[in-house]
């Protein structure tokens, strides 16, 4: 499951590419689901929306649906690709550590007056090609620690929190490379429109009926209470450890206030925390990963004890190397998720260069912080006894995708014995 905050940020103006009627009721209704099933806006909640010049139009529309739904007020923080390029390509060394204080203290306070957090990502992936990625790396380790009230409380579900997309002509130029810039935009809202059910005759109740669905699956899988996974394919041989008392989740979630949230849209997953020191073997990426503008592709790691003792790109090695050096708990996983390929974004036939889609359309592992919804009781556990039954502590969370028709699941019994999951990257009879 993919969660991040965006860098730094600028007020700017972004003409839509498309104004036709047809697509005006389509962007319409994909605000609606936004704020009525993403978010799940309340009368009296505040609401942050984190959002890109590129992504105006869409947001405007967010903006009037949740003054609409009751909201008194909305915070929004914006993002320009040009702008965060020209820093990270171009600020003097030893500026890194530079942030924006006000905006941390006002992602803390607002989370802890409840209100909801909503995120729209429309960046170009090669925002930060050919930028040293130590430099964003360094803002990163002073960014993450001052917005960490705010990530408590998202990651653990205290408040309600979506991750959302806008198509934008540099990241849909990249995902369709050899249309034109109008024909890509197109392209890429008529996937986002369908991967996140927006042309259904009810984009509501078929959000509840796909919710439905993955509970079913969680709670399968919650019934077998496997102590590992074991992935194979081709390089991987991967042993995931489960966390003590972990709790598969995925699809709705529920707030501190008991209000139904979607934490991603699209979202195909059914996910839990492995054990930090658990993770045995070695994994090979089966999808390129683009990480804050800087591509990694071809690559792999390898686990002894929990953590990676060897890691590998053919492309973005010192991007590759920047996740990992984040902190020591970088270096382990804090998720594990299931994807069968039959998921309508692998379907789709395009790579994304998009996490939230790409994680997505395969099964994916994730380096660094656990949710603690995933593991049962923890949100009221002290660090040190989160970290007796396994879980990871870290202030990344970083998704790469690990699964394809080549790959297959086995789960592990607390006996040692093992039964199929999945084969050929689908789920088993």
């Amino acid at each position: 499951m993919i969660r991040e905050a965006p860098g730094p940020a600028v007020i700017a103006c972004y003409h839509a590419p498309m104004n036709t009627e047809p697509f005006e009721r389509r962007l319409d209704t994909y605000a609606e689901l936004l704020v009525k099933v993403g978010v799940n806006v309340q009368p009296g909640q505040k609401l942050i929306v984190r959002t890109s010049t590129a992504a105006v139009q869409l947001t405007r529309k967010v903006v009037e649906l949740a003054y609409l739904a009751g909201s008194p007020y909305v915070e929004v923080m914006w993002a320009d690709d040009g702008v965060t390029r020209a820093r990270f390509a171009h600020a003097p060394e030893g500026s890194f550590s530079i942030i924006p204080q006000y905006r941390a203290e006002a992602l803390n306070e607002l989370a802890a007056e409840g209100a909801a957090s909503l995120s729209i990502v429309a960046a170009d992936p090669t925002m930060l090609a050919g930028t040293d990625p130590r430099r964003y790396a360094a803002y990163m380790a002073a960014w993450r620690p001052t917005i960490k009230p705010f990530t408590d409380l998202s990651m653990s579900d205290s408040i309600a929190w979506c991750v959302a997309a806008a198509a934008s002509p540099a990241w849909a130029q990249r995902a369709y490379p050899d249309l034109d810039e109008h024909e890509a935009v197109e392209k890429l809202w008529n996937a986002i429109f369908a991967a996140t059910r927006v042309d259904s005759p009810d984009p509501v109740a078929a959000w509840r009926e796909h919710a439905g669905v993955l509970g079913v699956a969680k709670d399968n899988l919650n019934s077998r209470r496997y102590s590992a996974l074991r992935f194979t394919g081709p390089v991987t041989d991967l042993t995931v450890g489960l966390a003590d008392g972990h709790v598969w989740d995925g699809g709705s979630s529920l707030n501190a206030a008991g209000t139904a949230f979607m934490a991603n849209m699209p979202t195909e997953e059914v996910f839990t925390a492995p054990h930090r020191a658990k993770v045995d073997g070695v994994v090979r990426a089966t999808k390129p990963l683009s990480y804050n503008g800087a591509m990694i592709d071809g690559f792999w790691l390898r686990f002894e004890s929990g953590r990676v003792v060897e890691a590998h790109a053919d492309v973005g090695q010192a991007a590759l190397d920047s996740i990992l050096d984040t902190d020591e708990g970088s270096r382990r996983l804090g998720e594990v998720a299931l994807v069968p390929v039959s998921s309508p974004i692998e379907k789709a036939g395009v790579l994304f260069y998009e996490t939230l889609f790409d994680e997505n359309a395969a099964c994916h592992i994730a380096l660094g912080r656990p949710y603690t919804t995933t593991v049962s009781g923890s949100r009221d556990m002290s660090p040190s006894e989160q970290e007796a039954v396994g879980m990871n502590s870290s202030l990344s969370h970083v998704d790469f995708m690990i699964g394809s028709a080549e790959v297959d699941v086995d789960g592990v019994l607390a006996d040692g014995t093992t039964e199929p999951v999945m084969r050929r990257g689908e789920w088993a009879d």
